[in-house]
């Protein structure tokens, strides 16, 4: 089941989201802690960061980690397919995170503090209240 997701947040915690989600078992500790760092990938589950000015580091596994500055977009995609996100700028590092999202990927926007305990809160209410989910 995909969860429609419309919030704002971040651009680090959605970039947190993002290691979680594709490269946190292997992700070097200097990269995780640099805010500039993003990781990105080619199809299948392409991951984009749309930057004024971006610099390739290195590629490690099929993650090809960027410093990225003036961040104005991330497009973000699982190799699933079954998680679409897009990150949008707002205003300086605020942004709209919006597009669906997998089970999986609820958790890690959860554990990156993208989505508040109140959204979920809020889904799993609608959830309960949804026809034909009632336990039989």
């Amino acid at each position: 089941m995909l969860v429609e997701i419309d919030v704002k947040t971040t651009l680090e915690k959605f970039r947190r989201f993002m290691i979680l989600n594709t490269c946190y078992s292997f992700i070097p500790k200097g990269y995780f802690k640099d805010p500039s760092i993003f990781p990105e990938r080619e199809p299948p589950g392409r991951i984009h960061v749309e930057a004024l000015s971006k610099l390739s580091l290195e590629v490690i596994r099929e993650i090809r980690f960027v410093k990225a500055y003036e961040v104005l977009g991330i497009i973000y995609n699982s190799k699933s397919g079954n998680t679409n996100l897009i990150w949008r700028q707002v205003k300086g590092t605020i942004g709209r995170a919006s597009g669906k999202a997998s089970p999986n990927s609820i958790v890690n926007l959860i554990e990156a503090e993208v989505l508040p305990k109140s959204y979920v809160k809020k889904f799993l209410k609608e959830l309960e209240t949804r026809p034909g989910s009632e336990e039989t």
